[in-house]
Formats: C-alpha cells, sequence, structure tokens
C-alpha cells in the first residue's frame, strides 16, 4: 500500500495521529502538498461520502472523518509555509427562515469544506435577504439552503425571487435540500440542484462548478 492509499485510509477511519505521521512521510517522500490534497485528502472524502450515502458510515464515522482532514489541512498548509491550500469553490449554507434544523446542514459543511470548498455556514432560521448579501460578501459561487419543515420550504423559493428580481440569478448556483424536499419541488421553484442526502452534495456541487467551467 502507498502512502497515498495509507492517507486515505486513516481519513476515513478518523485516524488523526497516524495521518499526521503519514503526512510527514509522504512529504520526505518528495510528494507536493497538492499531489497530497487531490490524491489523498479528496478521494478519501469522496469515499467518507459514499459510505454514508450507502448507510455503511453515520455521523460519528463522518464527524471522525472530517475532523481528521481538517488536522491534515492544517499539517499541509504549515508544510507549505502558511499557504492555504488550493479552494475549488465557495459555499453559504444555511437553513432556512423559520426553521432551527441544523444537523443535516451540518454535515453537509462537512463534506463540502472535506472536498475542498470554503464555507460559510449562515446557521439556522435564516432569512432570504441574508443568504443573498452573504453570497455576495463571500464571492460564493454555491447558495445551498437546507429545510427540515414543509411549512418552511416556501422560504428556497423566495430567495431564488429575490436573485432574479436582483439579476443575480446567473451569479450562483442554487442547491436545496432536507427531508420534505424533493427533485420535482426543486425543479419547480428553479434550483439548479437538489441533494437527496448530505453525502452527496460535496460530489454534485463539483460537478456543478465544472459545468459551469470554474473548474
Amino acid at each position: 500500500m502507498t502512502v497515498l492509499e495509507q492517507i486515505i485510509e486513516a481519513i476515513q477511519s478518523g485516524k488523526r495521529r497516524q495521518l499526521k505521521v503519514l503526512i510527514e512521510d509522504a512529504m520526505e517522500e518528495g510528494i507536493a502538498a497538492e499531489q497530497i490534497l487531490n490524491e489523498g485528502f479528496l478521494p478519501a472524502m469522496e469515499n467518507v461520502s459514499r459510505k454514508y450515502h450507502m448507510e455503511q458510515f453515520y455521523v460519528p464515522e463522518v464527524i471522525l472523518a472530517s475532523q481528521a482532514m481538517q488536522v491534515g489541512t492544517t499539517i499541509l498548509e504549515e508544510y507549505m509555509g502558511g499557504r492555504k491550500l488550493p479552494v475549488i469553490g465557495r459555499a453559504v449554507i444555511g437553513t432556512v427562515k423559520g426553521d432551527l434544523h441544523n444537523i443535516g446542514k451540518n454535515i453537509v459543511i462537512m463534506m463540502m469544506r472535506g472536498a475542498g470548498f470554503e464555507v460559510l455556514d449562515l446557521g439556522y432560521d435564516v432569512a432570504a435577504d441574508t443568504f443573498i448579501r452573504k453570497a455576495q460578501e463571500f464571492e460564493a459561487d454555491i447558495i445551498c439552503m437546507s429545510a427540515m419543515l414543509t411549512t418552511t420550504m416556501v422560504e428556497m423559493k423566495k430567495v431564488i425571487g429575490k436573485l432574479v428580481n436582483k439579476g443575480l440569478r446567473d451569479r450562483y448556483v442554487v442547491m436545496v435540500g432536507g427531508a420534505p424536499v424533493t427533485e420535482a419541488f426543486a425543479a419547480a421553484i428553479g434550483a439548479d440542484l437538489y441533494t437527496q442526502d448530505a453525502g452527496s452534495a460535496a460530489k454534485m456541487a463539483r460537478e456543478a462548478l465544472k459545468e459551469r467551467g470554474k473548474l
């Protein structure tokens, strides 16, 4: 097993101390930080996403893997003299106004950060104008909205409507998800992406940016 394959396994298993040693070994072998990221970190988080989607991993395993990824990212940046690792895109994410659920959103955040996105967490009970204002301030590529209550789903439509009215709709990929949200609803309100579960969100976001020529 190569050191990169061992790094993948360490991240999936949430073994932070082992990961630190493996990154040091990789550096000693002359493997560049970007290669460790692209051929170690990203495949690991894609595996975690797939296993979460297939219910082979659950929230605790995802959290451990994400924590390992964060530790590994910090170590890589230290080796690079404090230079930040490449960011593939920026996203703002929040639970819509009137909804206080956070767990699903937080898992999406972990997945997207692990996939190389810079993510701004807006929290819960987020108003439509806040989504748009923060997306502009953060220079986001993607706006992600979550809802767990049927009664709050209408807020997603409100955000998209305001984007259209402000002439900003084409600037952002809009992703929606949550237990009551369906693909048909997403299409009806004009969202770009619908994710059935947190595990597939990062992969879909990457694919959307590729289609727009941003990757």
